[in-house]
C-alpha cells in the first residue's frame, strides 16, 4: 500500500521506538487498543469504513485527540496490520520444510479469511511490525535445511504466499463472474451459458469453485515443484561397486 508516511517514523512507531510525548494529560489510551478498534471496523464494514473520524468516534474522542497516538490515516493502517496478523506460526515443531509450508499456508489463509481487507494493503514494499516480519522469517526457517540458496528460499516463501493471496482475491466478491453472493452473480451466469459457444470453459462451471480446492490444488503443485528441485540438489549417495570395500576373507565376497 503506497504512503507518504515517512518510514522512519512509521518504523519508530511499529517497533516500539516513539517516546511518547511528555506533554499533557496522561492517554486514557494506548496505540494497540487504538489499532484494535479500527480492526473490529474494517472487519465489520470493510477497510473503506476505516477514518481518522470513524476510529475517534468508536473511542470516544475527537479526531484531533486521536493525533495523540498516530500522526494520520497512514500510521493507522500500519498499526491495523500489525494488529491484524497476529503472532506467526509456530513451525519448529513440524517435521520437514513441506509440513511446515503447508501449515504456514494454512494459517497465512486463515488470517486473511478473518481480515479479508489484509491482503490488499499488504502487498508492496513497505515499513513492516515485528509480528508480521515474523511471518516470512519462519517460513524461511522451514526451508532452512535444503539445498536451496537464501535468495532461494525467499522466492519459495513469497511464490506460496503470492499464490494464497491471488485464490484470497478470486475469491473476493466482484472479481470473477462466477463469484457467488453479489447481485450480478446470476446476471453474469445466464450470460455466459446464453453464449457457451463463445465461453465454453466458463459455461461448464455450474457453482462458484471451491476456493479450499483451488488452494490446496494449486499448493500442492507449487510445494511439487519446489520439491523436485530440492531433490535435485541433494547428493545421492554413492553405491559401491560389486566386490569394492569387501574383505577377501568374507565367505559373501566369494559367492
Amino acid at each position: 500500500m503506497a504512503t507518504d508516511q515517512d518510514p522512519k517514523e512509521l518504523a519508530e512507531l511499529l517497533w516500539g521506538l516513539r517516546k511518547p510525548s511528555s506533554r499533557g494529560p496522561k492517554p486514557a489510551f494506548d496505540v494497540a487498543q487504538i489499532a484494535d478498534t479500527a480492526v473490529r471496523v474494517a472487519d465489520a464494514e470493510g477497510l473503506e469504513a476505516v477514518s481518522m473520524q470513524r476510529v475517534a468516534a468508536e473511542l470516544g474522542l475527537t479526531k484531533m485527540a486521536l493525533y495523540r497516538y498516530v500522526n494520520g490515516k497512514s500510521e493507522l493502517i500500519a498499526v491495523m496490520i500489525e494488529a491484524a496478523v497476529g503472532e506467526p506460526p509456530d513451525l519448529s515443531r513440524l517435521n520437514g520444510w513441506r509440513a511446515g509450508l503447508e501449515e504456514y499456508a494454512r494459517q497465512l489463509a486463515a488470517t486473511w479469511q478473518e481480515h479479508p481487507w489484509l491482503p490488499s494493503i499488504t502487498a508492496g514494499e513497505r515499513v513492516m511490525g515485528p509480528r508480521e516480519t515474523g511471518w516470512p522469517e519462519v517460513a524461511l526457517a522451514a526451508l532452512s535445511d535444503t539445498p536451496l540458496t537464501e535468495r532461494e528460499r525467499l522466492e519459495a516463501v513469497m511464490l506460496v504466499s503470492s499464490h494464497l493471496r491471488g485464490v484470497h482475491a478470486a475469491a473476493t466478491h466482484g472479481t470473477q463472474a462466477w463469484t457467488a453472493g453479489e447481485a450480478a452473480t446470476p446476471i453474469m451466469r445466464d450470460l455466459i451459458l446464453r453464449n457457451a459457444d463463445r465461453f465454453p470453459m466458463l459455461a461448464t462451471i455450474r457453482a462458484s469453485p471451491s476456493t479450499t480446492v483451488t488452494q490446496v490444488f494449486g499448493l500442492k503443485a507449487i510445494l511439487d515443484g519446489f520439491d523436485h528441485a530440492i531433490k535435485q540438489r541433494t547428493p545421492r549417495p554413492r553405491r559401491s561397486a560389486p566386490g569394492v570395500g569387501r574383505d577377501s576373507t568374507d565367505p559373501a565376497s566369494h559367492t
